[in-house]
């Protein structure tokens, strides 16, 4: 049995409707994490789906008690051939967004998988069912071509809180990192750079939200009164964010701006072309940080948004001169930033520029991270990627948006590999969420491969990947 073979079996198995049958199971059941009265559906995702699937090719299942949020647990499933041999850690979530059944188009429904041509359309077909049942079928197609084996020894971690960013996750890989050992991470999630490109991204931007406060005075004026005579807080905080982010989008808070794009990241970028969907708003090219291309602003660089902003009540507005001002920025950013010190960064800043009356407030946030893209391991996924789609794969060196990986980059120290299976306009978290079936047959195709050749030449790989880090370590 050879690579090839195995992704011609693997092939026919997804063109006989059986995944499609899988996944239509696993999109009925309603696992919303955001609502409080779905637990029952969170509970039975793993146990009707995840431990039945596992179980059949010889996976020891324990569950992982979440002390963040008890009903919103996890499950790991190990499978420990023979331990001499290297370790895959795998990753899914089977919690999904609201279903908001009602903004569906008519003929569609969250819980029901429907075909329309290429598309699957159902909540969590790409969010994230679809992605990790691609993975946990090259899993099953491997075990059942080597007669019951896979070659080496694996790890799947499954959690049911990502949409409500994780609570629990990166306790839970600190408490069991003995447990959760490996020598490589291999996960899906998030979308590829567009339909047509294979990816392989190497971690995430990270995020953080930060709340800025201008309270003036305990209650609002009359504007006829006193309008002239009272600072605006909204005028001042407007004029305070306009000091952050100029009218071309650049941020200018100098503490928070990433180290310079290295050059072996410049060129990785370099050889990406952004290529918007027929359902993507069109890039303004005069918006974003002078002298990068849109490519090295979306995925090397940081930027402040704006996410809501509030003063009086602009549903009713009175005559009145509004006692405080609010808004909810979000920094995304690449690896370098000194992010958990934002808050301190935005108030010097703001002071200096004379709003010393402008408070900051962390609310919440999560590391960037990034593999080196001249790891070993790399190169290798990279080439397996093209040789079984026969397609140059596209390399980002991080994702413009955020996933939990800090928990198995910097907790658990593993290198992460993450090959996604959906694309940009898979609505993802909004009404007409789908999976395009041509992806997912050729995530399958390529998953497989990749999996199959960890299994002849996994410990070859891992002993590259630790010579690299020793090398880098000692120079």
């Amino acid at each position: 049995m050879t690579a090839e073979k195995a992704v011609a079996s693997a092939s026919a198995w997804f063109d006989s409707g059986e995944f499609k049958r899988v996944l239509a199971r696993r999109v009925a059941i309603r696992s919303e994490s955001q609502r409080d009265d779905r637990d029952e559906a969170i509970h039975a995702y793993l146990t009707q789906e995840i431990t039945p699937a596992m179980e059949a090719m010889g996976f020891t299942l324990t569950p992982l008690a979440n002390p963040q949020a008890p009903e919103r647990p996890m499950l790991l499933a190990t499978r420990i051939e023979d331990p001499a041999l290297p370790v895959v850690l795998c990753y899914g979530h089977g919690d999904v967004v609201f279903g908001d059944d009602e903004n569906w188009r008519s003929g569609l429904d969250p819980w029901s998988l429907t075909e329309e041509g290429d598309r699957w359309y159902g909540r969590g077909s790409a969010d994230n069912k679809g992605q990790h049942s691609v993975n946990i079928a090259a899993l099953e197609q491997i075990f059942a071509l080597r007669g019951g084996s896979l070659g080496f020894n694996c790890k799947f971690l499954f959690e049911m809180g990502e949409e409500i960013s994780s609570p629990g996750l990166a306790e839970v890989c600190e408490q069991h990192r003995e447990l959760l050992q490996a020598d490589v991470f291999i996960a899906s999630d998030g979308p590829r750079l567009d339909a047509e490109s294979p990816t392989l991204f190497l971690g995430s931007r990270g995020a953080v939200n930060v709340r800025l406060t201008l309270h003036a005075r305990d209650r609002d004026y009359h504007s006829g009164n006193w309008g002239g005579l009272l600072t605006n807080p909204a005028t001042r905080l407007c004029n305070a964010i306009s000091s952050l982010v100029n009218q071309h989008g650049q941020l200018q808070v100098a503490a928070l701006k990433p180290p310079a794009i290295t050059d072996s990241v410049r060129k990785i970028l370099s050889e990406i072309e952004l290529r918007p969907g027929a359902d993507s708003p069109q890039i303004d090219p005069e918006w974003g940080e002078a002298g990068l291309t849109p490519v090295e602003r979306l995925y090397g660089w940081n930027t402040l948004e704006v996410l809501a902003m509030t003063s009086g009540n602009p549903q009713r507005p009175m005559n009145a001169i509004p006692g405080k001002a609010t808004a909810v920025c979000q920094l995304r950013f690449v690896v370098g930033t000194d992010w958990e010190n934002i808050a301190q960064h935005l108030e010097n800043h703001l002071a200096a520029a004379g709003f010393a009356d402008v408070k900051a407030e962390l609310l919440r946030g999560s590391p960037a991270t990034r593999l080196d893209p001249e790891d070993p391991l790399v190169g290798w996924a990279l080439a397996s990627m093209q040789k079984s789609s026969g397609k140059k794969p596209a390399l980002l060196p991080n994702l413009g948006g955020s996933l939990p990986n800090d928990v198995f980059a910097n907790i658990l120290q593993l290198p992460t590999l993450w090959m996604p299976h959906s694309y940009p306009a898979c609505g993802q978290h909004a009404a007409d969420e789908h999976m395009l079936k041509s992806i997912a047959r050729e995530g399958l195709i390529m998953m497989t491969h990749l999996l199959w050749e960890f299994g002849e030449k996994g410990e070859q790989l891992v002993a590259e990947h630790k010579a690299y880090q020793q090398q880098g370590q000692g120079s």
